[in-house]
């Protein structure tokens, strides 16, 4: 008994050294964050990145002493990598900040909002939807019921974005009578102008729009404005509004989509300056085509996450700590098997934990799939139609190219346009990949281009190089391309 005693004095004294070697980075780490949080209470940022990315550092040898220290500074450098184009990293330390096994439930609904914030530009609309859900949850446990409402409207905004209205609909008529505050009222409006927009009811969409750019003309208001305009053939208030939002927007997205107008739509410049502006589009889709690179990495950092079985690390740490205490004390059997039930216990409670979020991802994965093939039944199913009616040039507006377009990308999910905006593609390819799509014969084909038949194989086979298929596969990548985008 003499020898662990022993033994234990000598394991804490040297504990109590290396704590005193580390005490002075700890400390200045500890300042650090603690600046961070009093310039963010003040609707600043932390600019001192190297700072910053040290005191990350510094407190994630301490997580398991500092946890709210520690989330806090996962949270302040997350948002400084994603200040500075770094998605991936972000996205590794809002999870590290969720593995915290912090209390703070102000930062950690912050951080599971900005993980749905990278999942939305991802493009992961279902997944974004899930984490601003958590994030609205530990809102309301914190008791920040007016963030909560914030994160019940984001979730309605995913749900616009799968076109799941009767969702939306819902959301916001739980919002609406529960919540009177303006600012959230505004970003409701704009979830519905949204929603009315991607579901064709452009006049409702249109009030909306207005409504939120009468109240703060936000870049997503102006952008909505832009684009219903130009859905209602407006062209100069779609010019207006696109206008307006290069004057205000620094998002690749929105920036795109406002110089796709002005491309399309401006009338009153010359061709030089269109062709300037379809250069500056082309020049953003590749920016955007590089961050949705890092996005997608990003996300899949999440995805592999919430699949992966909790991280026992800290348990076994506990385990360690409740031995060199036990050596030292009186009762050490008594405790050490006290402690060994608790540890048990939480170790049932996470891998029930880990079996629901297993549950979770697979009934979402369930979802996509049913998703994916009601749309891919619908296209077929359009394209019969289309087919059997036999009245092609009337029903597509065949010899008004714009007007194809638009009918196209009403039926076919915005099919056209996505083709157009690879630029790769001219009129003529474009006008085939339409009547692949419907699966016409080469006889039809050649008939309705017109075009030589003996050609058709090779223009077809030409077409699907420049899409990065083949003529066989045209078909099914043209289906994928409208319903995934």
């Amino acid at each position: 008994m003499r020898k662990k005693i022993t033994y234990g004095v000598v394991g804490l004294l040297l504990i109590a050294s290396l704590v005193s070697c580390s005490t002075p980075s700890l400390r200045q780490a500890r300042n650090v964050v603690a600046q961070a949080d009093s310039l963010w209470q003040n609707g600043q940022s932390f600019s001192d990145s190297a700072q910053l990315a040290q005191a990350y550092e510094t407190m994630t040898r301490w997580q398991w002493i500092y946890a709210d220290e520690y989330a806090h500074a996962c949270y302040h450098y997350g948002k400084l990598l994603r200040e500075k184009d770094n998605p991936v990293a972000a996205m590794q330390s809002f999870i590290n900040a969720t593995h915290s096994r912090s209390h703070d439930y102000q930062i950690l609904g912050r951080v599971y909002n900005n993980v749905a914030d990278i999942a939305h530009w991802g493009k992961e609309y279902a997944l974004s939807y899930d984490m601003f859900e958590m994030s609205a949850d530990i809102f309301l446990r914190s008791g920040d019921t007016l963030l909560y409402y914030y994160g019940l409207n984001n979730m309605a905004f995913e749900k616009a974005m799968l076109l799941d209205t009767v969702s939306v609909f819902s959301l916001l008529s739980y919002i609406t009578t529960n919540c009177h505050d303006t600012e959230v009222r505004t970003k409701t409006y704009e979830t519905l102008a949204e929603t009315y927009l991607r579901t064709q009811q452009y006049d409702s969409a249109l009030h909306y729009a207005s409504i939120c750019c009468d109240r703060d003309s936000s870049p997503l208001s102006l952008v909505l404005k832009a684009q219903i305009y130009s859905y209602q053939g407006k062209k100069d208030s779609a010019v207006f509004y696109a206008e307006q939002v290069l004057l205000v927007s620094t998002d690749l997205s929105d920036i795109h989509n406002a110089l796709y107008i002005l491309t399309n739509e401006d009338q009153s410049k010359d061709r030089d300056a269109i062709r300037k502006t379809a250069a500056d589009r082309a020049d953003t889709q590749k920016l955007i085509e590089i961050r949705q690179g890092k996005l997608s990495q990003a996300v899949q950092l999440l995805e592999q996450d919430l699949q992966r079985k909790p991280n026992l690390t800290w348990l076994y740490a506990i385990f360690l700590t409740i031995c060199a205490i036990g050596i030292i004390i009186a009762f050490y059997v008594y405790r050490k098997k006290r402690q060994h039930q608790l540890l048990a216990q939480q170790l049932a409670d996470l891998q029930q934990a880990s079996t629901v979020i297993q549950k979770k991802h697979n009934d979402l994965s369930t979802r996509y799939l049913t998703h994916y093939q009601r749309i891919e039944n619908e296209i077929s199913n359009t394209c019969l139609l289309i087919r059997e009616n036999g009245n092609i040039p009337t029903d597509l507006e065949w010899k008004d190219f714009e007007s194809m377009c638009k009918i196209i990308d009403r039926h076919f999910h915005m099919l056209a346009s996505k083709l157009r905006q690879k630029q790769c593609l001219n009129e003529t390819e474009l006008r085939l990949c339409v009547l692949v799509l419907l699966d016409m014969s080469r006889t039809e084909i050649a008939d309705t281009l017109p075009y030589a038949l003996s050609s058709v194989g090779k223009l077809k086979d030409q077409t699907a190089k420049l899409l990065g298929t083949t003529g066989k596969n045209l078909r099914k990548y043209l289906i994928n391309l409208a319903v995934e985008g």
